[in-house]
């Protein structure tokens, strides 16, 4: 009774009154070698928290074993427990286990795929480092941690990480510089009181360490990502942090220095334009260590160097490009999607990166997080790939697997295929699936992201006509113009779009039509997201053909605006003979539309039209034009004028005799 009430009104420890009573029987046992003012150490002082015997109360010294703290982020004082209840630790800085066993122990960490296993690990430890303590915790943080809370708060509640929390609250003092900042930050990945005594202590123990200047520089990044995440980046210690940090040249450093400097600027976001001159000699160091980056580091820096938007930076892009080749199989699924986003932000790929993640992605597929699987085919369809090998396995695994998806990773998957035109083997069972998953969820679309996937699905000539009349009401109208970017020129352009493709190739469609004001006039107009424009070096070699073909330049027109949103990058008009007629003429019997596809409007490995050309030219076609393709890859072969006016002439007049002008 007498602790229960103790324990409930922590204010008595204001008055002299201590809170935590000696629990567990008092042992009388000795323990060799120990001594206490003359006398034996007794047992009692290694399992409690007391500061001296409890027998005698005159034990100088105290070993770092553990009693329990209750969850900081509940309350900030702690409970203790009787000894036979809960887990001990030896935190000993007086024999720190060796390298090997610190690095075998992290290895158990890292294969421990729950939190239940890591609490299950640490028990039969025994005796760790400091760092090993942190070390537990991060991995718990990892296994817990989802956007800006835990999956599961209760496991805080464990006795485990309970002992584990107030070992290291009562010993601050006594922690390593590599294991106080490490702990600090753990707790906060632990979403844990910033007022709670664990964490005040570690900060204030932090403090006296950083004024002392002793840190190295990957403490000090610990320490500021943790004091970031605690009290933002207006914190004063952040200042102190940054100043130390600088006084330190980024050449001298180490690889792990190097990493942590990386992930600390990368949260400290609020400053960066402050230290241009501290990053670059980061970047200029980092080029020269690439080659010795572990996947983790590669990673890290690649994702560092978004959130900075070091558009400047892109030598050390291609390096780490490089060196991720060397990691694809080994990244997990976090720091590949890491990667892959990076190289999209910065618009890069490299051929031999494409070859490894040609030969790994279909062997994750069934098996990565869903979002990794987006991010491998975003990327191929960013940089216009077509690998028919990793656009198959993703359509395999689409069918099985997405119905665990969210809706916008549904969406970015279809995008892909739309973009690049293809329709993969199983395309029937990959849209089957679209339209349950379109019946069941429509409403758990976000608008923009609804109209990206039924657009993209018209790409491919698969037409969602019960959905698309839905997309034409005025309340999903209304939703879209909502939005923070309103109904912007890109969303008008793909309604248009798709209100053509439903009058155009879906004649029995009588749902709502389109309001006029959400229609565009022309699809060029609205930057290379439905049309791509005409290569300027291509299409002066065509008209030169085309003038020696003719007889002369008044006999077709240059880059025209049709009625219906197009642009056609040359149109020579016929009469009912046959006969070219001059451009101006407004009599037409027929119109010839050259489509001039030079390489940007193929996929960049394959001579497969992009979606958005195939179905500019599908609709030409039904709107009453003769569509001739000039591929770039035919007319590069031409090697002088009268080979380009024959190619020409076997393109657009191929049942016609030439006449020599």
């Amino acid at each position: 009774m007498a602790l229960r009430l103790i324990q409930r009104f922590p204010l008595l420890r204001l008055h002299g009154i201590p809170r935590f009573l000696p629990v567990g029987p008092v042992c009388a046992d000795r323990l060799p070698g120990a001594t206490c003012e003359g006398r034996p150490l007794c047992a009692a002082c290694l399992h409690t928290s007391a500061g001296g015997c409890i027998r005698t109360r005159g034990c100088g010294m105290r070993t770092m074993t553990t009693t329990v703290k209750e969850p900081s982020f509940v309350a900030s004082s702690s409970v203790g427990l009787h000894k036979d209840s809960a887990p001990r630790f030896r935190l000993t800085q007086l024999h720190r286990p060796t390298a090997e066993e610190e690095q075998a122990f992290r290895r158990r960490l890292v294969a421990c795929s729950s939190s239940r296993q890591v609490l299950a690990l640490l028990p039969a430890v025994g005796v760790m480092s400091d760092t090993m303590a942190a070390a537990a915790l991060h991995r718990v943080a990892d296994l817990e941690q989802e956007s800006c809370s835990l999956k599961d708060p209760t496991v805080l509640d464990k006795d485990t990480i309970k002992a584990l929390c107030f070992q290291l609250e009562q010993d601050s003092v006594r922690l390593t510089d590599a294991g106080l900042v490490s702990a600090l930050l753990a707790c906060t990945r632990l979403f844990l009181d910033p007022c709670s005594t664990l964490m005040v202590r570690l900060a204030s123990e932090s403090r006296v360490r950083l004024e002392a200047g002793q840190m190295s520089v990957g403490q000090l990044c610990t320490l500021g990502r943790a004091m970031l995440a605690v009290e933002g980046p207006g914190c004063v210690m952040l200042e102190q942090v940054m100043a130390q940090i600088q006084k330190q040249e980024p050449a001298q450093w180490s690889l792990a220095d190097l990493v942590a400097a990386y992930r600390f600027v990368q949260g400290y976001v609020g400053q960066r334009g402050k230290h241009r001159d501290l990053l670059n000699a980061m970047h200029s160091h980092a080029a020269t260590v690439t080659f010795r980056m572990d996947p983790p580091a590669v990673s890290g820096l690649l994702g560092a160097l978004v959130t900075l938007n070091q558009t400047q930076a892109m030598p050390l892009v291609i390096k780490l490009c490089k060196q991720a080749v060397r990691h694809v199989p080994h990244f997990t699924d976090e720091e590949l999607a890491v990667v892959l986003g990076a190289l999209m932000h910065f618009g890069h790929s490299d051929h031999y990166f494409v070859e490894a993640m040609e030969r790994y992605a279909p062997t994750m597929t069934f098996t990565s997080h869903p979002e990794t699987v987006t991010k491998v085919i975003q990327f191929f369809g960013r940089r216009n790939i077509l690998s028919r090998a990793v656009f198959d396995a993703v359509a395999e695994s689409f069918v099985y697997r997405a119905d665990d998806y969210s809706t916008g990773q549904v969406a970015a998957q279809i995008v892909a295929f739309g973009k690049l035109g293809y329709l993969p083997p199983n395309a029937s069972q990959v849209f089957r699936k679209v339209e349950t998953i379109l019946r069941t969820r429509f409403s758990h679309f976000h608008p923009r992201t609804l109209l990206d996937l039924l657009h993209s699905c018209t790409l491919v000539e698969r037409f969602p006509v019960n959905f698309v009349s839905k997309v034409f009401s005025s309340y999903f109208l209304q939703q879209l113009e909502e939005q923070n970017t309103g109904m912007d020129r890109i969303v008008r352009a793909q309604l248009t779009q798709l209100y053509m493709t439903m009058k155009l190739e879906c004649p029995f469609y009588e749902g709502p039509r389109l309001h006029s004001k959400y229609c565009v006039k022309s699809f060029l107009m609205y930057g290379r997201f439905v049309e791509t424009p005409v290569d300027v070096q291509l299409y002066n070699s065509v008209k030169s053909g085309l003038v020696d073909l003719l007889g002369g330049r008044s006999y077709f027109a240059s880059k025209v605006l049709t009625p219906y949103c197009y642009s056609l990058d040359v149109e020579i008009k016929l009469d009912e003979e046959g006969y070219v007629l001059p451009a101006s003429n407004t009599d037409v019997y027929k119109r010839i539309a050259l489509c001039i596809d030079g390489q940007r409007r193929f996929t960049s490995n394959t001579r497969q039209l992009l979606g958005k050309e195939a179905i500019k030219q599908r609709h030409l076609r039904l709107l009453g034009y003769e569509v001739v393709q000039i591929p770039y890859f035919e007319f590069e072969r031409l090697q002088n004028n009268t080979s380009v006016v024959e190619y020409l002439h076997q393109k657009i007049f191929p049942h016609t005799y030439r006449l020599s002008w």
